[in-house]
């Protein structure tokens, strides 16, 4: 990887294993809970600067990487319970790039974020937990891919999608 990627992926991309077992996926979701709370901690800690710094070269500020985070996990949530609730749904993608240009990403304080992603998360765990082996197994359908994705991949997903923004952030409070 080259430097820039290196900035973009520091904890490298996500990579599905072909098969993925029951204590793997509770080890993703022990990853999704304490995400909130991870965040939280380093987050606080950072400088009005600091959250307006960009994480890497044309890259996101802090505030955006946690305003994503939240807009990208409810997003997860939902297509988590649609997987749940119908049969293979097709689900809606949205242009992350556009959401973190709006108003609520550029001008909101990062603790609602925070505060979203404690609740969000605590109602995501309630719904995991409660899953059986074959829930984990239900689909949706993303367009953008052109493929099937199980809950359970979409757990991991989502624990690498926690660690990798986290990653960004330490990137900017790493420098102080």
């Amino acid at each position: 990887m080259n430097d820039l990627e290196t900035l973009k992926y520091p904890i490298g991309k996500f990579s599905r294993p072909d098969s993925i077992s029951y204590s793997q996926i509770h080890q993703w979701i022990k990853e999704v809970m304490l995400l909130p709370k991870e965040l939280g901690e380093i987050v606080r800690k950072l400088s009005e600067e600091q959250l307006q710094t960009p994480y890497r070269p044309e890259g996101w500020t802090v505030q955006q990487v946690v305003h994503h985070l939240a807009d990208s996990h409810m997003n997860a949530y939902i297509r988590t319970k649609l997987a749940l609730t119908e049969d293979n749904p097709t689900i809606k993608p949205y242009l992350e790039d556009r959401w973190a240009q709006l108003p609520d990403s550029q001008e909101t304080p990062v603790l609602f974020s925070i505060q979203l992603l404690q609740s969000l998360h605590y109602r995501w765990g309630v719904i995991l937990a409660s899953l059986k082996l074959d829930d984990f197994k239900k689909t949706f359908f993303h367009p953008e891919s052109k493929r099937k994705i199980t809950v359970a991949e979409l757990v991991g997903i989502y624990a690498w999608h926690g660690k990798h923004h986290m990653a960004h952030v330490c990137l900017v409070s790493d420098k102080k």
